[in-house]
Formats: C-alpha cells, sequence, structure tokens
C-alpha cells in the first residue's frame, strides 16, 4: 500500500494518491489531471476512483476530467447531486481498492454533503482518515460557506451538524489513526490550522480546540462561529462550478492560454475584448516598468487565492505577463481558482512591449528608513495605509496608520480620497504592490509603495500600538 500527500502550497490544498495491488485512488484532485495520471503510470497502476470529500469552494476539482481520461468512478458521500455521473455512496460503505478498502463516514457540518474516508488497511486495521475540510490539523472547516443556498442552512445549523460528527464518526476512533486533512495553514477554509499537514487523531483530541471532550454542542458552536471573516468572493462560484460540471478540460484552457501575442496584437486584444492585463512577474520588476493599467499578482506567492479573492469576474478574458518559461503555470494556477478564459501572453514580455513604442510607466517606491524619517520630520501631510489583514492590523501596527485590508479593497474603494497621497505598506511588499496596481489601474497617481513591508518598518524605531477602533477603514 502507498499513501502519497501531494500538498500544493499556493492553496494550501492537499489531494492524495492511494495505491494497492495495482489500483489507484486519487483524493481531491485539483484542476490539472497530469501529475495524477503519470503517477499511476509509472507504476503500473490503474485509477479505480476518485473520491471527494464535498463540493470544493476554494478550487475547481479536477474530478470530471480525470475521470473522463481514466474511467474512474467519482465518488461522493451521502446527500451529494452533482450534475454528472458520479456514485453516491451510503454512510458505512466500503469501496474496495486492491487488497485495502475505504469505509465512507458520513461527516456532515462544513457541507452538508461532506464526507471522511476511513482506510482499512490489508490486516483489516482502521488505518487513517481523509477528512477533507471536515477536520484539520488544529481547526476544523468552517460553517459559514454554503448558508446562502437555504436560508435555514445557517453557520450555527452547520456547527452543530459538525460537532455531531466530529464525536460520533470520529473521535470514538483509535487514537493511532492517521489524520489527512484536506488543507493546512493559509487556507480560507478554516480559521487556525497548524502549518503541519498530518497527525494522530489522538495527538489531536489532545490539542485541537475543536475536539474538547468536555465540550457542550453550544461551547462548540460559539467557539466555530466566533471571528470568521467574509470568505473570498469566488468560493460560491467554484463550489457550483464543481456541483454543475461542465467546466472546460484543463487542456483546452492551456491551448487558449499559450498564445504568444506581440505587442500590437496584446494592444489590440485588450481593447477588443476588454481584457484584464494581468502582470505576473516579481514585485521588484514590476516596480521598475510596467503597462499602464496592467494588475500585479505575482506568481511567487500566493497568486491564485489572491486572483480569487480580487477578480471579481471569473469569466474575465485575462492577457497576461509572465518570465520565460511560466506561462503554462500562470494558465494553470488560474484555472485552479476557475478562471477559465486566458486569451494569451506578451511574447517577449516588457522590454518588446517599450521596444514596440507602446506606453511603460512606474511604482514610486520608498525604503523603509527613509520613510521613518518622512514620517518623524512633520514636513508633510503622511497618509499611511496598512493593507494587511484586520487581524495582523489589530495584533499590532505603526501609530497613525489606517488599516485598508488588500482582500476588500473592491468594497472599500469610494474611502480613499484621489487628491491625497497615500504611502502603502503591508506585512513584506507583496501586497502593497497589488494594491497599488489595482489603486493606479484605476486612476489614482499619487501612490508610494514602502518596501519591506511592516517587517521592515517594524525596524526603525517608528511607534507601534495595537488596534483602536478610530484607526481602521473596514
Amino acid at each position: 500500500m502507498k499513501i502519497e500527500q501531494i500538498y500544493t502550497g499556493c492553496l494550501a490544498e492537499a489531494a492524495y494518491y492511494i495505491e494497492s495491488n495495482g489500483e489507484v485512488a486519487i483524493i481531491d484532485p485539483l484542476r490539472e489531471t497530469r501529475p495524477y495520471i503519470e503517477r499511476a503510470e509509472r507504476n503500473g497502476a490503474k485509477i479505480k476512483y476518485i473520491l471527494e470529500t464535498h463540493f470544493h469552494a476554494d478550487f475547481v476539482s479536477g474530478h470530471i476530467d480525470l475521470s473522463k481520461k481514466t474511467g474512474a468512478t467519482i465518488v461522493f458521500g451521502p446527500t451529494a447531486v452533482p450534475g454528472y455521473e458520479a456514485h453516491v455512496a451510503q454512510d458505512g460503505e466500503e469501496l474496495s481498492l486492491g487488497n485495502i478498502k475505504f469505509r465512507v463516514l458520513h461527516t456532515p457540518g462544513h457541507t452538508m454533503e461532506s464526507t471522511t474516508y476511513l482506510l482499512i488497511d490489508e490486516n483489516g486495521k482502521e488505518q487513517a482518515i481523509f477528512t477533507g475540510d471536515t477536520l484539520f490539523i488544529g481547526d476544523v472547516g468552517r460553517p459559514d460557506l454554503v448558508q446562502k443556498v437555504k436560508a435555514e442552512v445557517t453557520p450555527e445549523f452547520l456547527a452543530g451538524h459538525l460537532f455531531d460528527s466530529l464525536r460520533n464518526q470520529i473521535m470514538p476512533l483509535a487514537d493511532e489513526v492517521i489524520v489527512y486533512p484536506g488543507h493546512g495553514a493559509g487556507s480560507a477554509c478554516g480559521k487556525n490550522m497548524s502549518r503541519e499537514t498530518t497527525d494522530t487523531l489522538g495527538h489531536q483530541k489532545k490539542v485541537n480546540y475543536a475536539l474538547r471532550a468536555d465540550m457542550t454542542k453550544e461551547e462548540f458552536i460559539k467557539e466555530v462561529t466566533d471571528g470568521l471573516v467574509e470568505p473570498p468572493q469566488y468560493f460560491p462560484y467554484n463550489v457550483l462550478m464543481n456541483l454543475k460540471g461542465g467546466v472546460d478540460s484543463i487542456d483546452d484552457i492551456i491551448a487558449r492560454g499559450m498564445r504568444e501575442l506581440s505587442p500590437r496584437e496584446f494592444q489590440a486584444a485588450w481593447e477588443s475584448l476588454e481584457a484584464l492585463v494581468l502582470d505576473t512577474r516579481g514585485k521588484d520588476v514590476f516596480a521598475a516598468m510596467h503597462i499602464p493599467g496592467s494588475v500585479f499578482i505575482g506568481l511567487d506567492d500566493n497568486f491564485a487565492p489572491w486572483a480569487g479573492t480580487l477578480i471579481t469576474d471569473l469569466k474575465q478574458p485575462i492577457l497576461f505577463l509572465a518570465d520565460e518559461g511560466k506561462e503554462e503555470e500562470v494558465i494553470v494556477r488560474l484555472s485552479r481558482v476557475g478562471y477559465d478564459n486566458p486569451v494569451g501572453f506578451l511574447k517577449g514580455g516588457i522590454w518588446a512591449w517599450k521596444e514596440a513604442g507602446f506606453d511603460t510607466t512606474v511604482l514610486e517606491e520608498i525604503d523603509a528608513e527613509t520613510f521613518a524619517a518622512l514620517y518623524e520630520s512633520g514636513t508633510e501631510e503622511v497618509n499611511l495605509l496598512d493593507a494587511r489583514r484586520k487581524s495582523e492590523y489589530e495584533a499590532e501596527h505603526l501609530e497613525g496608520a489606517e488599516n485598508f485590508p488588500l482582500d476588500f479593497i473592491n468594497h472599500n474603494m469610494a474611502q480613499l480620497d484621489r487628491n491625497k497621497k497615500y504611502y502603502i505598506h503591508c506585512a513584506g511588499g507583496y501586497r502593497s504592490v497589488i494594491m497599488c496596481s489595482i489603486l493606479q489601474s484605476r486612476g489614482f497617481e499619487n501612490l508610494v509603495n514602502i518596501r519591506g513591508g511592516y517587517k521592515a518598518l517594524s525596524q526603525t524605531g517608528l511607534k507601534k500600538t495595537k488596534y483602536t477602533e478610530p484607526k481602521t477603514m473596514l
């Protein structure tokens, strides 16, 4: 028997490859099918099952495409109603795979169809659970992502189901059972996930706040629903794509997006399609020179979640710039969160654009030490925006800074004054460049990015403080 966790850091997502005696099950695959097919082919094995723990919100699953290419059966747990052919298993049903089997444990709470798969090894021992978004390491799945479907399905309603699922289906299992969750730290599907991506159930019973044996249901509901922030705007769209099906094959999306466009073709497509120009290069080279009106989301950080959070139309035609050799990666990572309309990339990059006679612009930047001297001198009014999340700002921020989280820039744009000059920082510089690029693309001209972000600013001796109510713009 072989168990392989395939972890994708950008989405903090874990898919699984399980093989026994020439048969394979894939659990919660990402959009691209090649990694799973190639693993099976290398081992001379056949993919038999694609096990889905629920209808995912934070990524588009590759289950339908993978099934078409391999003939594998898609499996969901009880109450799932997929819009395509799949096996909807019953609670307690067992699925044979080579010399092992999976027992289906219906664990509603994160969603109503949420299911955990219990792996029973060749000797009949309960070896591991694949929990999806029901149980994480250090946390449990948030219960507020599907309540808009039915009025009665509130976060409290789902949290109550999650309490029962954990107590009745998971906690009675042996302490040595290994927990393989669907996500790790950084995912928006939970609040307090560990950076560890696997653990024993026994250890989780000791350290996971949601598995306390003396916890009442009322206490559980309160703790699980407390402090939830609005999920990224793309989540409900991804749920529908995963539920209804009918999405394009990843191969077709890559073929569309891999069109090389000369600067003039790029400009013509931009105008005719009303496309978004997305610059995925590093933040420093973007600041040094970029196309006016383009938006920066760098490929070298949490690219896909930020694209999903900030690009409000999933059908938006997207033209992009990328470092040479990274073009297909851009397309794949966009498609993971449902952006299936890439229309090509700029051949030759920003230098080809400049040499063709098209305009370029820069992003004004300042280092932390120079900003600190300016801020303390009092020689000019300094409007300082902190682009970090509210929780980061509340923990500690510079005195006088206003919290303007990048997550909610599309909601809060009207709060900014186009006549003012803004200095902008985040934690390390990535999010602040994204924010500056969005504001630039919408006509803001007086923007200065603070290089190195709060990490650098905190070393300058500027006065720091904790959250105070009047200093937030959210």
